[in-house]
């Protein structure tokens, strides 16, 4: 038995140049000096319910859009037309490299510093299969060609299972790739490019010394738009979302859960497929609830960005992008894309996940043992957690003393304040870890230790 909640509900952890001289490339940094941070291999380690972003047509229509945050792409094609209205369209090379570019050195700010020390880390992925074609992004860990990036992304959002990979660095060469491993729970994966050295691995920041307001600077492709460049700030912090994955392990047979006052009906609407054309529908396919950790930012992020990193001013990655929020109907006429509310997987919990699956070829996540359900929406207690309604025999939660009608109010020294909550910082950990958990029971507060077990 799981806790991970079927329905979707709402709260992780958490120069001075002439003008004239050559221009200051994605390989240096704003003084023009050469820049290679390292991927330092170990981790250090309210709600709004969104659903993946994702898109397929077939080749013959040249287009193709990966889920969740996936990419528009010319599946064979040169461009892709990017166009104001159907009068004026202007034509944009999505297989074009093009450089994080400086002409003006003497007007450096700091979204260019960072675009420009950190482009060369942050790559473009072709995923193709017989019959569909999207595009994403990654982040290049090791100077031999790890990558990371989501599994939506060289998935289709699970709809292929043995996809042809290929990679673009921002200087234009192009790699064949492997996958190495993939942890839908997290929606995230590393893959391998053949024959790569010298590449320039991103740096990761600590993402628990995040604060609200600090920049972020999102670097990507989306709608196949290589080496783009969107800026805003941290937003939110402790943040968790519910996305149907069809990626995702079929979690019908475990815990169930009562979603919030939002339901699937709420501000933000879920699209399944977008054919990059405005038409949007529905995905056929049955898709399993995964609960993620986020940052939220309003850099703006768009199909395409998923993967790709979102940095600080010191041009570290500070998380994964990986999906965002539409606001409007779902009628086919709507159009999705960036309204200011995109999230991010922290990059603790992203470099953790790729150690492993390096190590191992998969990654472990928490498990706590009990069935959970929203305070709001079957619960008459004045306190906002999350509702214990059942615990499984000998699991986490029962060695810990939690029963049925326990409000859990904080995990990991991050409040919660719904199911999704709780289970998204659960997940956020590795089997086996230990750390507090705090519940009131009969209007009284306690905190206990808890040893988690591991999802299968």
């Amino acid at each position: 038995m799981t806790d991970e909640p079927q329905d979707p509900t709402s709260g992780p952890h958490t120069p001075e140049n002439p003008t004239n001289e050559a221009p200051v490339t994605a390989q240096t940094d704003a003084f023009g000096q050469p820049v290679q941070p390292q991927f330092d291999g170990e981790s250090q380690g309210t709600t709004t319910t969104t659903k993946p972003r994702s898109a397929r047509v077939g080749l013959i229509a040249a287009l193709a859009v990966g889920a969740l945050v996936g990419g528009v792409a010319g599946a064979g094609v040169a461009t892709w037309a990017v166009s104001a209205n159907q009068d004026n369209q202007v034509s944009a090379s999505t297989t074009t490299p093009q450089n994080i570019v400086v002409n003006d050195t003497e007007s450096v700010n700091v979204v260019t510093a960072v675009a420009a020390k950190a482009a060369a880390s942050v790559v473009t992925i072709s995923v193709t299969s017989n019959s569909e074609a999207g595009t994403g992004s990654g982040v290049i860990l090791s100077k031999d060609g790890y990558v990371l990036t989501n599994t939506h992304v060289v998935t289709l959002d699970g709809e292929i299972a043995n996809p042809t990979v290929q990679v673009t660095t921002s200087d234009g060469h192009l790699y064949e790739a492997s996958i190495v491993g993939t942890d839908p729970i997290a929606d995230l994966a590393v893959i391998k490019l053949k024959n790569a050295s010298g590449l320039q691995p991103a740096e990761f920041a600590n993402s628990s010394k995040l604060n609200v307001g600090e920049t972020a600077v999102a670097i990507g492709a989306p709608l196949g738009l290589s080496n783009t460049v969107t800026d805003g700030i941290v937003s939110a912090l402790n943040r968790s979302i519910s996305i149907a994955s069809s990626a995702a392990p079929d979690s019908s047979s475990g815990d169930s859960s009562t979603p919030n006052g939002n339901g699937q009906n709420g501000p933000f609407d879920f699209w399944q497929f977008d054919n990059g054309q405005g038409d949007s529908q529905q995905s056929q396919t049955s898709a399993a609830t995964i609960s993620l950790p986020v940052i939220q930012t309003d850099a703006a992020i768009n199909p395409g960005n998923s993967g790709g990193a979102l940095l600080n001013s010191d041009a570290q990655v500070i998380g994964i992008n990986v999906a965002i929020a539409s606001a409007g109907d779902t009628s086919s006429t709507s159009q999705s894309g960036s309204i200011g509310v995109g999230f991010a997987i922290p990059a603790n919990l992203a470099q953790r996940v790729a150690n492993e699956i390096i190590k191992n070829g998969k990654a472990t996540h928490g498990l706590l043992g009990a069935s959970v359900a929203d305070v709001t929406s079957t619960s008459d207690s004045s306190t906002v957690g999350a509702l214990i309604k059942d615990v499984t025999g000998g699991g986490a939660a029962a060695s810990a003393g939690l029963k049925a009608g326990d409000v859990v109010t904080n995990f990991d020294g991050v409040a919660i304040t719904s199911s999704t909550d709780l289970t998204a910082q659960v997940r956020f950990l590795p089997a086996g870890a230990k750390t507090d958990l705090t519940y009131v029971r009969d209007g009284k507060s306690t905190t206990v230790s808890v040893t988690l077990g591991e999802l299968k």
